[in-house]
């Protein structure tokens, strides 16, 4: 049994609560005391036996209380302590002062191949292969930056948490370290968490707004092309939303649990570019991070990588490339190691690369290894449907970032939209509907919002040297869209309730502008 004596501090009071104890022949096997409290735990100790001790225990000068308690406070924090490093993923090793393993979790002993006992009887140069970090830890006062190490021959990226003694009870700050945590981090967990902090957005084909007959059958297509675990090439014009449809295929893959990491070619020079994908060793260069850094294909080791801009990457690299595609191999800038990883390949580009390969600007080689699959996604001005709903969906955001009440579109406004030719596309579109919700403070917002934001919305169609009026420019407007539209909704009812507004209204502009025009 195991009971909490609560009492009033004195000095020897503790010893007097112990001789009761003893003097039952009771058997103490641990003993906690934390003023005003102790706690004690006595195997033979039994209930017919608690009412005798509770009332001596009473006649000693200062003692208040006597509780039953289920656990010794510090076996309760020992047994918590002990779960939370079983379940830890990464390994975990806490050293003393002078870097003794004092404590390991599985994960460090499944590393090693030790068992937890084993490591608490070794030091901690016994395990890394660097054996000058023992002696740069002792010597910093066991403070050292986050830096990538090799324990028992795996790349980790080792983070060191000093222990310090706490604050003396006349409130003495001690500063000295006892000892240190240390964890250490695996290229592929790391990715793991730059996946979870960069893809926030959604799951699978949901991250792709649009119901237009286009985007149906490119959804269509790109599940069934998803499922296969091999290279997948996505092309169409800059803007369409190439990494959201790769993010999508990734989401609904079999490594949809592994990292999604992704490398803008075209943002990078060639030797950043080369380091970010396959990683580089201590010193492999001048400002190379101490201990060295895992690569794009390291950390996303079970996934995917996303190589957008395939079109932008030197030949050099291109080769490299290929050498990986080809065996799943690599080695690090500076490294003799080879490396193998199991990653998925996904590129984007909105260049021609069969015209590339023609004019010796990309490898022929490469790109039949990367368009194995190939998915195509199409122009926003080739799916009109889905522009009212993707600006909504930009207007809700755009409203939720700048802490607006969520706005709408009035008629003039939606023609304008559906009318515009969209160039740039989604994302145009994303950036037309932000700047008009930034800067206006109407709750509906009408075409002039749309071309104050934009700089002339209709740029695409007609200069403003060719715009008369306002109202010309509402009719020109108004007549381009009713024109693109009927011979989708070949109604006036139908045409009606695509726009969301009166039967009366469309009809009448119908009338007016001679749709469908008579041949």
């Amino acid at each position: 049994m195991r009971i909490n004596i609560q009492f009033q501090d004195r000095v020897g009071i503790a010893h007097e609560i112990l001789a009761v104890l003893a003097q039952r022949g009771l058997n103490v096997v641990a003993v906690e005391v934390d003023p005003p409290q102790v706690y004690i735990d006595i195997p033979e100790l039994s209930k017919d036996m608690l009412p005798s001790l509770q009332l001596a225990c009473q006649q000693i000068s200062g003692v208040t209380q006597i509780q039953v308690i289920d656990v010794l406070p510090g076996m309760r924090r020992r047994l918590h302590l002990d779960t939370m490093m079983a379940v830890m993923e990464d390994p975990v090793l806490a050293i003393d002062s002078e870097a003794r393993l004092v404590i390991a979790n599985a994960a460090a002993a499944a590393v090693t191949g030790l068992s937890e006992a084993q490591l608490a009887q070794l030091k901690l140069s016994d395990v890394l292969d660097d054996q000058g970090l023992q002696e740069e830890l002792l010597q910093s006062g066991l403070r050292i930056p986050s830096r990538e190490v090799r324990l028992h021959g795996e790349p980790f990226f080792m983070d060191v948490t000093p222990v310090s003694e706490p604050v003396l009870p006349d409130g003495t700050a001690l500063h000295r370290s006892v000892g240190a945590v240390l964890t250490f981090h695996a290229p592929s967990r790391i990715g793991g968490r730059l996946h979870a902090l960069q893809n926030t957005q959604g799951h699978g084909f949901d991250l792709i707004i649009g119901e237009s007959e286009q985007i149906r059958a490119m959804k269509t297509r790109a599940a069934k092309v998803a499922v296969v675990d091999a290279p997948l090439l996505i092309t169409g014009e800059t803007g369409t939303g190439k990494e959201l449809l790769a993010q999508a295929c990734h989401g609904v893959s079999a490594r949809s649990n592994a990292p999604f990491l992704e490398l803008n070619c075209a943002a990078l020079p060639e030797s950043l570019a080369e380091s970010e994908l396959f990683g580089y060793m201590s010193g492999a260069f001048t400002g190379a991070q101490k201990g060295g850094k895992p690569g794009l294909f390291e950390m996303a080791d079970g996934g995917t990588v996303f190589l957008d801009e395939i079109g932008e990457m030197s030949l050099y690299l291109q080769a490299k490339l290929l050498r990986f595609l080809n065996d799943g191999k690599f080695r690090r800038i500076g490294g003799d190691k080879e490396i193998r990883v199991n990653v998925r390949i996904i590129s984007a580009t909105h260049r021609n690369l069969r015209k590339m390969v023609q004019e010796g600007l990309f490898r022929e080689d490469l790109f039949y290894r990367l368009n194995v699959l190939h998915l195509e996604m199409p122009a926003l001005r080739e799916r009109p449907d889905d522009i009212l709903p993707l600006a909504r969906h930009f207007i809700e955001r755009a409203c939720t970032q700048s802490q607006k009440p969520v706005c709408r579109l009035n008629t003039a406004a939606c023609a304008a939209l559906v009318a515009n030719h969209w160039r740039g596309n989604v994302r145009q579109l994303q950036n037309v509907v932000f700047r008009a919700i930034t800067m206006s403070d109407q709750r509906v917002l009408d075409a002039a919002d749309l071309d104050w934001a934009e700089g002339s919305i209709s740029a695409d169609e007609h200069s403003a040297s060719d715009t008369e009026s306002w109202d010309l420019a509402l009719q020109q407007f108004e007549q381009s869209l009713l024109t693109r539209l009927y011979p989708h909704f070949p109604s006036s009812r139908k045409l009606a309730v695509r726009l969301q507004t009166s039967h009366s209204t469309i009809a009448a502009k119908l009338r007016k502008y001679g749709i469908p025009h008579k041949r």
